[in-house]
């Protein structure tokens, strides 16, 4: 969600925004205020940071330089992402942190333990769990992938589990929900325009909306997610479109955040989207129907607010309340 000291528009504000492109906001160059965030330090970010390096893990806080991870790593209710499948990604996405290689190291065999040792010892009622793209591997290590949420079901059966995995083939997205994730969460990332620009030519915004609505007709009981990263130079008509087609795969959850360049030689951000947009999109993923949006800039895929909206409405399913 924005932050909360920001205060929603008019409805005839927000009526109008939808109909035309808002005002432009800065572009790439300096940093915003509203992006600045304070350097991760603390008791609890040292234990985190050490005990993923002893179990071998990868964290995406960390290899995609999360700008929220000094926020997420520190207090009793610390929350991360997990990276199975190795750090290595066979797909080139102008975007990503994440190193790329044609052929990636061999999947750990231990890797589904160490990932349920690491949740349980977490003790979080959430996890997101992701990985790189794996065209290497014949099933796109969907049967690893698997190992690992049917790991964490079996030693942290409480524990929700979430799945943000790459656009699997009907096979291997079939495998991975043998595992039965509560939550099923691919991203579209860009609009649909931008695709070829942004993503590997091997991705589409079509592809995506298939993985999503599969997963749906797969398990009828799983919650799916996606999310579009902006300041690409995307328009205002450009973004409604997307949540629009992804409103109408029946995805439940949608994030949306600013894009921000990792290094030099990334695709560069064209532009920095004001809270006050954000909270535009907030609001009209309300409209769409969406169950929950998350929209403002430091919001990624993997966001609290939206991890703890997920939780409470699984768990009052599973009472039989919702």
């Amino acid at each position: 969600m924005a932050s909360k000291d920001l205060q929603s528009p008019p409805a005839s504000r927000l009526e109008r925004a939808v109909k035309a492109d808002p005002a432009t906001a800065p572009h790439g160059g300096r940093k915003p205020s509203w992006l600045k965030v304070a350097l991760p330090a603390g008791p609890e970010y040292a234990r985190l940071k050490k005990r993923t390096a002893e179990l071998g893990l990868n964290t995406v806080c960390e290899e995609a330089r999360c700008p929220n991870i000094g926020e997420c790593w520190k207090g009793q209710h610390a929350t991360m992402t997990l990276m199975v499948l190795g750090d290595e990604c066979t797909r080139r996405c102008r975007f990503c942190a994440v190193k790329t290689v044609e052929r990636a190291k061999a999947p750990d065999p231990h890797e589904p333990d160490n990932v349920a040792q690491a949740v349980a010892e977490l003790g979080t009622g959430y996890v997101v769990i992701t990985s790189v793209d794996r065209d290497d591997l014949p099933d796109g290590g969907a049967a690893h992938y698997a190992a690992c949420v049917t790991k964490i079901h079996e030693r942290s059966p409480k524990t929700i589990v979430e799945t943000l995995i790459p656009d699997y083939t009907d096979e291997a997205l079939a495998i991975l929900m043998t595992a039965q994730p509560e939550v099923l969460s691919h991203n579209v990332e860009v609009v649909t325009r931008l695709q070829r620009k942004i993503r590997d030519p091997r991705c589409s915004f079509e592809r995506s909306l298939d993985t999503l609505r599969q997963a749906k007709q797969l398990d009828a009981n799983a919650l799916t997610k996606s999310s579009l990263m902006l300041g690409h130079g995307e328009t205002h008509a450009e973004v409604v479109e997307s949540l629009e087609l992804l409103r109408d795969a029946n995805v439940d959850f949608i994030t949306l955040g600013q894009y921000l360049r990792p290094t030099p030689k990334h695709a560069p951000v064209v532009e920095y989207v004001t809270p006050e947009r954000f909270l535009q999109y907030e609001k009209l993923g309300g409209e769409l129907g969406f169950l929950y949006t998350a929209s403002g800039p430091l919001v990624r895929s993997s966001y609290r607010a939206g991890e703890f909206f997920a939780q409470r409405l699984i768990r009052e399913r599973r009472n039989g309340e919702g």
